[in-house]
């Protein structure tokens, strides 16, 4: 017996990548752990149809369990796949990449640039290394479609919906690689407290800094977390208009 779409509870992040995939189309869930996403997003009929791919038999036995309990065999395909490898041009309209490192998304970009590419979006979440996914996209000629974050216990997860123009590289500044442009924009809430709780923990470390014996590791550092926070307050202050200076929450 198919089971009922409440017998899905997606976390907020899920909710969240799910709202960035857009209707209609067939998806390609690489790294796919349990299935739940491509689950929910065909129950809600927000897509015809789904692959969901991961390098590993563990998570992907464990998703083609739920598929199955959900008696949706006919409209998701579980596929045992190292990154966007096992993926047949013009079989995803969508592909999905979250829950990673910044590193292995490079990865399975750079790898399968050909399938990437061909893509009409990519939803990407890094666990990592942000910035350079970021600017690795700009510099191959993606163009950013809409970025979200949220906050989930206690951790921010930034995300992105980019597909390739091919139009040539873009520059951003170094706050919006490490922000994202579309969020500073948006003055996106919980990048904003982010932003807040950021500046929290990099005053805590300052002000260790100062009170240890100084070396020129020292000093590089000390420089370092300076400039982190010089850039920070740059942009709250953009986003805030430099309204939100006080009530900093202090570093968890």
């Amino acid at each position: 017996m198919k089971k009922e779409i409440s017998n899905i509870k997606l976390s907020e992040r899920m909710e969240a990548l799910a709202a960035l995939v857009s209707d209609g189309r067939i998806l390609a869930d690489v790294g796919c752990d349990h299935g739940y996403l491509p689950i929910y997003l065909v129950q809600q009929g927000r897509i015809p149809s789904a692959i969901a791919m991961d390098v590993r038999s563990g998570p992907l036995d464990r998703a083609r369990e739920h598929i199955t309990s959900y008696g949706l065999n006919d409209r998701i395909s579980t596929r045992l796949s190292d990154g966007l490898q096992g993926l047949a041009s013009g079989e995803a309209e969508s592909i999905l990449i979250a829950g990673m490192g910044g590193d292995t998304i490079l990865h399975i970009l750079t790898q399968g640039e050909e399938r990437a590419k061909e893509a009409a979006e990519l939803i990407l979440q890094p666990q990592s290394e942000v910035a350079r996914v970021r600017e690795y996209l700009l510099s191959q000629g993606y163009v950013f479609l809409a970025e979200d974050m949220v906050e989930e216990d206690g951790k921010f997860y930034p995300m992105m919906k980019v597909c390739w123009k091919g139009n040539g590289a873009v520059t951003w500044t170094e706050a919006q690689l490490a922000y994202g442009k579309l969020l500073i924009e948006q003055a996106h809430p919980v990048l904003i407290s982010y932003l807040q709780y950021d500046r929290s923990v990099q005053k805590k470390i300052l002000s260790g800094l100062m009170t240890a014996e100084k070396t020129e590791k020292l000093t590089e550092r000390k420089q370092q977390v300076e400039h982190r926070l010089q850039l920070i307050s740059e942009v709250l202050q953009e986003m805030t208009g430099g309204e939100m200076t006080d009530g900093i929450p202090e570093a968890r």
